[in-house]
């Protein structure tokens, strides 16, 4: 494995849904807390949204375990914000046999 730089800080959030106060329900966002991540890129697109163009990014995210069940441990359907920047997570998967660290895949959607 190669050389782990944890040099990016990212609040991971997981959703909420609550009632809309009109019969409906919307998804907020709860900050569960902030982790150290490696951050390397994988591949770029460009897609078609509602009268705009997209740049949809696809990020391969390094950080430490937590224990199956912790709170802190990422899950697909969640989500990492970097800012103003926001990386929905996809899949998650142990890394290494110790299980020292976690890779997180996920996609980055922006306005192009």
């Amino acid at each position: 494995m190669r050389t782990v730089e944890l040099t990016r800080e990212l609040v991971l959030e997981a959703p909420v849904e609550t009632p809309d106060g009109r019969g409906g329900r919307r998804r907020e966002w709860r900050e569960l807390g902030t982790l150290w991540a490696d951050m390397r890129p994988r591949s770029g697109r460009e897609a078609r949204g509602e009268g705009v163009r997209l740049s949809l990014s696809s990020w391969r995210i390094l950080v430490r375990a937590s224990p199956v069940g912790a709170e802190s441990r990422p899950r697909p359907g969640q989500r990492f914000r970097e800012g103003e920047r926001v990386f929905d997570i996809l899949a998650v998967t142990e890394t290494d046999g110790g299980a020292r660290w976690l890779t997180c895949l996920a996609e980055e959607e922006r306005s192009a």
